[in-house]
């Protein structure tokens, strides 16, 4: 979950005996861009600095901009968090699926195993788990309304871990928990009492192996076990991360200011930090295929080795005038990245070997809103910008 940028992260529709609205004919096929191919057509390369041309585009509803996993791939479908929730072909953008009051407001698409867990959209405290390929619900969890809205935050294949509300006798909830729900019964296995006073909301979360992750508005970053509950080790970093975190190798990466810093799992011993220029500060980091990527508030790009905390190449000349990634996907030797809030941003396109930036592939919105990028194969990309879904080529 953290390394690919994927959320690897109910609905009226669903609580009745009536599955998922079936794609009708008339949405056969994506639209494409202006002056883009067909949506089945093979990916070509464009010229030496130029962009591609989308290879479709959609409209799509979203209500959960501001966290990194609204936007996934899982085979072949491209889902977008918003209502509906839509599964659509990345190959074609052709609707697949749509599921109507499917997803919460700031849902997140948490994956375990192959099944896309959500909160019900009843508000019912139950967890729902689809699958990604068809929009049927395959799971449903058994709470018996012990917690108040509780909102997955990681899962894997044994269990789904959430943040939730403890109910009071006189129905509200003044703390809050962490607990795990087991999979195959639908129960929670175990449950931990936060402190009086944390905020059920702003968490980053992650899940490595027996180790859950996550940093809060309190200035928190926390590893608890698994299997148990048991929290290791907490720390105070030096700001709120309102941003990605990443695990690699048995340790968490986290940006803290003008710092990257890296933390045992285990025991949150300190393996190294960088630091970025004395008045900037970095961005969330993420891992792909053994490289830490990372951009900063000086409008430069970082490689760096999660396991030494060395530069590999520090980008300082492409983005002085360019707005700065994100979220970053790759595919062969192409790093692509997602950028912040500017209407001239868009996905880029960097050499991964050196850093250079290759393109920068813009929709002519004006819009200001933030892009997202995950990578959807060996051909295809799928990116998210305002209300728009849309296909690029990975050339």
């Amino acid at each position: 979950m953290a390394g690919a940028g994927m959320g690897l992260v109910l609905a009226g529709g669903l609580t009745t005996a009536c599955g998922p609205e079936a794609a009708d004919a008339s949405d056969a096929a994506g639209t494409p861009a202006p002056g883009a191919g067909k949506g089945g057509d093979a990916p070509t390369t464009p010229p030496a600095g130029s962009a591609p041309r989308a290879l479709w585009q959609e409209k799509t509803a979203v209500g959960t901009l501001g966290n990194h996993e609204v936007l996934a791939v899982v085979g072949d479908v491209v889902l977008v968090a918003g209502d509906p929730l839509v599964g659509r072909s990345l190959a074609t953008g052709r609707r697949l699926w749509s599921l109507q009051d499917a997803a919460q407001p700031g849902a997140r698409l948490i994956m375990g195993g192959e099944t896309l867990y959500l909160a019900s959209g009843a508000y019912d405290g139950d967890l729902v788990g689809l699958d990604p390929a068809t929009g049927e619900e395959t799971w449903r969890s058994r709470l018996e309304g012990r917690y108040s809205q509780p909102r997955p935050v990681g899962a894997d294949t044994e269990r789904v871990y959430v943040i939730a509300g403890i109910l009071e006798k006189d129905l509200s909830s003044r703390t809050n928990v962490i607990a795990a729900i087991d999979v195959r019964t639908g129960k929670a296995v175990w449950s931990e009492k936060r402190d009086t006073g944390t905020d059920e909301s702003g968490l980053t979360s992650a899940v490595s192996g027996e180790r859950l992750v996550y940093t809060d508005l309190r200035k928190n970053l926390t590893v608890r076990d698994t299997t148990t509950g048991r929290q290791l080790w907490t720390k105070k970093i030096g700001r709120a991360d309102f941003e990605r975190i990443t695990v690699h190798d048995g340790a968490v990466i986290v940006a803290d200011g003008r710092s990257l810093r890296c933390f045992a799992l285990d025991d949150g011993a300190e393996r190294w930090a960088l630091r970025t220029g004395e008045f900037d500060t970095f961005n969330g980091p993420t891992v792909i295929e053994g490289v830490l990527y990372a951009s900063d508030s000086a409008h430069s790009l970082w490689a760096v080795d999660p396991g030494t905390g060395k530069q590999r190449w520090h980008n300082t000349e492409d983005l002085r005038e360019a707005s700065v990634p994100l979220q970053f996907a790759k595919v062969g030797d192409t790093l692509y990245g997602a950028t912040e809030f500017d209407r001239n941003g868009g996905v880029q396109a960097y050499d991964a070997r050196d850093g250079k930036l290759r393109w920068t592939f813009n929709d002519g919105t004006g819009s200001v809103e933030q892009w997202y990028v995950v990578s959807g194969g060996d051909e295809r990309l799928a990116a998210l910008h305002a209300d728009r879904l849309l296909a690029l080529p990975a050339v």
